[in-house]
């Protein structure tokens, strides 16, 4: 049987969109290269799917020391996945990206695996910068990026079949007024900034809302009331998605991707350039433009200025879905699939 090798982590952005593809690679024994972190918590419930633990080599965006490691870390990495790759001896690597991917993918270069990746923000982060020297393909969200490079084909952004096809009945049975459903996440590891607002004016929220609120790991508070439901973490987002009217959120391009594909008018807000290299805001930015959400950016951020758009996004949501409408359905998972099979027939 063939194998491939998928590989991302670090956010549950970098790791559902390569999960999202596995229902189209049947024929192939599926391993999984990834860290500690939030992608092996997630592959646990992934029976299909045999898992290989390395260590991340991540640059921290400030200046200080620990960045002078960095070689030497990557170096040991990458040994550590070419074993890996040797062991298992797959026909393709399909990268998502993340700083857990560049080791796999330099050791699959060297080893002379035919590596796909894929890049789903609108700018390459650094961890895809270093990937697209090492890979065949590289795989783009938006038309935008695929001009980057020749190596780079616009495909979309590959979604799990299940955010697809929700079922909202449960959800609504938890509220027991008519009001619009407000779905609030702030991405897998949560966002201050957004539990913060819900948490702080929940009283008066709940009066014009009703409120699915994704808080993170951990985050949880001792909060009960009515048409007020809480949850750390979902495996069911098709459902919260197909139950909801209204949704603010960070600017992943995983989440924001979704949420264009179901038609769901979206309050923006970014992460900051603080913590970040900006590509939440690029993002969002384009999304305002094209008509499908508000943006709010962090050091702008009031309680005033998000009711007031939440206000506004109830108010013109047809005006936004017909937008939304406006925009192509690509087919992401298919064609990435396709490359996959392509590259990997031109190789053996």
């Amino acid at each position: 049987m063939k194998k491939i090798v998928l590989t991302g982590g670090g956010t549950a952005g970098h790791v559902f969109p390569a999960l999202a593809l596995i229902k189209n690679l049947d024929d192939y024994q599926i391993h999984y290269i990834g860290s500690s972190g939030i992608e092996k918590e997630i592959l646990k419930k992934y029976s299909n799917v045999v898992y290989h633990e390395i260590p991340a080599v991540k640059l921290v965006r400030s200046l200080t020391l620990k960045n002078l490691l960095i070689p030497f870390k990557l170096l040991d990495c990458t040994r550590k996945a070419k074993k890996i790759l040797r062991e298992i001896s797959p026909n393709i690597i399909f990268s998502k990206g993340g700083f857990v991917s560049v080791p796999v993918a330099l050791a699959g270069k060297k080893l002379g695996i035919p590596i796909i990746s894929h890049e789903s923000d609108l700018s390459f982060g650094l961890a895809n910068k270093i990937i697209l020297k090492q890979c065949d393909v590289m795989c783009t969200t938006f038309l935008q990026t695929s001009k980057h490079s020749e190596k780079c084909v616009y495909t979309g952004q590959p979604i799990r079949p299940e955010v697809l096809n929700g079922n909202p009945a449960f959800i609504r049975s938890k509220f027991s007024k008519a009001n619009p459903t407000l779905l609030a996440l702030g991405g897998s590891l949560g966002a201050r900034f957004i539990n913060d607002f819900i948490w702080n004016n929940l009283e008066s929220l709940v009066k014009n809302y009703n409120i699915i609120h994704i808080v993170g790991k951990n985050n949880k508070k001792d909060v009960s009331l009515d048409n007020y439901l809480q949850l750390e973490f979902s495996d069911k987002i098709g459902d919260l998605y197909s139950a909801c009217d209204v949704v603010i959120s960070r600017a992943g391009s995983g989440v924001i991707n979704e949420l264009l594909t179901l038609r769901k008018p979206m309050l923006l807000i970014p992460l900051s350039k603080k913590c970040s290299r900006g590509d939440q805001i690029e993002n969002a930015t384009l999304f305002k433009k094209l008509g499908y959400s508000e943006i709010i950016l962090e050091e702008e951020f009031s309680n005033e200025k998000v009711l007031s758009n939440l206000n506004k996004l109830i108010k013109n949501k047809d005006l936004y879905i017909k937008n939304m409408k406006k925009s192509s359905i690509n087919n992401a998972n298919e064609k990435i699939v396709e490359i996959i099979r392509k590259t990997e027939r031109k190789s053996n």
